[in-house]
């Protein structure tokens, strides 16, 4: 039996790397508020696509290191993404079946109930105020999934991560 050895997996890495950066990158005041879910798009791509290497506990980790780097409250962005994760690898099989259009409607679903998951944990906090803004930041990544896709997926395969 011959063993598959991991290849490029730091691609993986480095590119969850970049989303975490491009979370906390400044925008300007009135762009704030439709932020994109970098980190839910990166991650969702590499769990659709490489399932056997990002999976929940990934997720955990790289929720982590964005509570600790936008300091909210520990466990918060772990959950909202571990939760991204599960639906995603729940509907791992359709998904890759469906397309991009279509993709883009399921995540917009999925990322919607992330984004009420984290609006009702702040609100549990005091640390913001319940408002319908909540939904602005899912519909703008559901918008972005076709791009961030044709782009991972080119890194992807010129890379060939494994």
């Amino acid at each position: 039996m011959i063993a598959v050895r991991a290849r490029n997996v730091w691609v993986i890495w480095l590119s969850l790397a970049l989303a975490l950066l491009l979370s906390v990158a400044t925008l300007p005041k009135f762009m704030e508020i439709g932020r994109p879910l970098w980190l839910a798009l990166f991650l969702t791509y590499w769990v659709l696509v490489l399932p056997h290497r990002v999976g929940m506990a990934s997720a955990w980790f790289i929720g982590l290191l964005a509570d600790v780097l936008n300091g909210t409250l520990l466990g918060l962005n772990a959950l909202v993404l571990t939760l991204i994760t599960f639906l995603v690898l729940s509907l791992h099989q359709r998904l890759r079946m469906f397309p991009l259009w279509q993709q883009s409607m399921v995540l917009l679903v999925v990322f919607g109930l992330a984004q009420l998951l984290h609006l009702w944990l702040n609100a549990l906090t005091g640390s913001r105020p319940p408002t319908l803004a909540f939904v602005l930041p899912a519909v703008v990544s559901a918008l972005l999934w076709p791009w961030v896709y044709a782009l991972l997926r080119g890194v992807h395969r010129r890379l060939g991560v494994n």
